[in-house]
């Protein structure tokens, strides 16, 4: 009898994915009137705290999100959001309000 096999036959390899199915690649998303770069961040590429701009709650370290700046913007202008957030940034408020002792990050 032969050994178990544990790899697929055939199918897509990963050189021949979608640019948009890997983390680290950028997109563009519009949002608000202005192109938006996107990168997915994976849990592993995930290494201080940050603060998501939709919920206004922590992202720990180690948790995958993704990082958005407008196209036109600079460094400073990225902004770590949760996955879920950044896909409902059309259906949250404009601008959540923080309690005057709140930390930024």
């Amino acid at each position: 009898m032969s050994p178990r096999r544990n790899r697929q036959r055939g199918g897509a390899k990963p050189a021949e994915r979608a640019e948009g199915d890997r983390y680290g690649l950028e997109q563009t998303a519009e949002w608000r009137g202005e192109e938006w770069a996107v990168r997915h961040v994976g849990g592993g590429g995930a290494a201080k705290h940050y603060r998501c701009p939709g919920c206004d709650q922590e992202i720990p370290p180690g948790v995958p999100h993704v990082v958005a700046w407008p196209q036109l913007g600079d460094v400073g202008d990225r902004r770590h959001w949760h996955k879920a957030c950044w896909n409902a940034r059309d259906r949250r408020s404009a601008r959540l309000q923080r309690s005057r002792n709140a930390p930024r990050y």
